[in-house]
């Protein structure tokens, strides 16, 4: 039902302002298509699907680093933000997979091959790949010894809401000068002129938005760029200028079903936790990144969520007993 409303106010917005909802519903549907994959794959293949994904995002992060074929636009912020992403989701997928198996060698092949691909970040030079690849680890380790759910959930969604916080006080100019400078060097100044836009974007068309795929037509920082994606490297601005106040809400109902999925998943706590830390440093990178403009992060991101909440075939319980009635061998009239 979210996903068919994010789907269904896009086409409201974009019928309202002549956008361009396509990358919307492309996204929409493979996240959906990622999530059904995800559970059927987790359903009959609980340790070697995700073992799978984590090499097969691995082998896409090396091979094809600007996760898109044709011309890559690359200055002046780049696709890092994509690479990122799709790493922190490998690492969380050969983690669930560690966690998912009860034989210690191959939970401890499974840990190392999470290492590697940490490792790999490093290597490919995604500082900010290697530093959530990193946390997702460490999530997971700390996940092991927790017996409360819902309390590592809760955190969860609290870091969400503090980046969030943070993302939108930085393009408010709502912080402290000192801590909006150190902040200017790590995001960029570009990157910052681009959130104001947006919010001012918002703050004017708050109901209906200004249309999908139009940000990069009324912003006057992205029209002053050459090589402009067009698009405000955050999904929280794009939301609020394209879409208005509903696609903000809508995007962090996506967020919540997830994590409210995951605390109603039938897999071991480890797993739901480790999936959940890895989809909430990806949500933190699209806060500040174009990361879910990406077809393959949202296949990812969808395939990781299925596989962390499906429900393995080979845990149903076995056939149901027979229950006989001891035999009374008097006769009753």
């Amino acid at each position: 039902m979210v996903l068919g409303a994010c789907a269904t106010w896009s086409l409201i917005t974009a019928t309202v302002h002549e956008g361009r909802p396509e990358g919307v519903l492309l996204a929409v549907l493979a996240v959906a298509a990622g999530y059904a994959a995800g559970r059927i794959c987790g359903a009959l293949l609980p340790v070697a699907a995700p073992c799978a994904g984590a090499v097969a995002g691995l082998g896409l992060a090396i091979a094809v680093p600007q996760l898109a074929p044709g011309p890559q636009i690359v200055a002046p912020l780049g696709h890092a933000g994509a690479s990122a992403a799709l790493l922190t989701l490998c690492a969380g997928a050969a983690c669930c997979a560690a966690w998912s198996t009860p034989i210690p060698a191959v939970r401890l092949a499974l840990a190392a091959l999470a290492v590697g691909i940490t490792v790999s970040a490093a290597v490919l030079g995604s500082t900010s790949g290697f530093v959530t690849c990193t946390a997702v680890l460490l999530c997971s380790l700390a996940a092991g010894r927790m017996t409360n759910r819902g309390l590592g959930i809760a955190g969860l969604a609290l870091a969400a809401v503090t980046v969030t916080g943070l993302t939108w006080a930085v393009a408010g100019s709502a912080l402290p000068a000192g801590l909006t400078s150190a902040l200017e060097g790590q995001l960029t100044p570009h990157r910052i002129e681009l959130w104001r836009d947006a919010l001012h974007l918002a703050h004017h068309n708050a109901a209906l938005g200004v249309g999908p795929e139009r940000f990069g037509e009324l912003s006057t920082t992205a029209t002053r760029t050459l090589l402009s994606d067009g698009k405000p490297h955050s999904a929280l601005l794009q939301q609020a200028a394209e879409q208005g106040v509903v696609g903000v809400v809508l995007l962090g109902a996506s967020f919540c079903w997830v994590l409210h999925a995951l605390w109603r998943s039938p897999r071991p706590t480890p797993v739901a936790l480790t999936a959940g830390a890895a989809l909430t440093a990806l949500a933190t990178i699209a806060t500040v990144g174009n990361a879910l403009s990406f077809t393959a992060v949202s296949v990812g991101a969808g395939v990781l969520a299925g596989l962390a909440t499906a429900r393995p075939l080979a845990d149903e319980s076995p056939q149901e007993e027979l229950h006989v009635r001891p035999c009374d061998d008097r006769l009753t009239p």
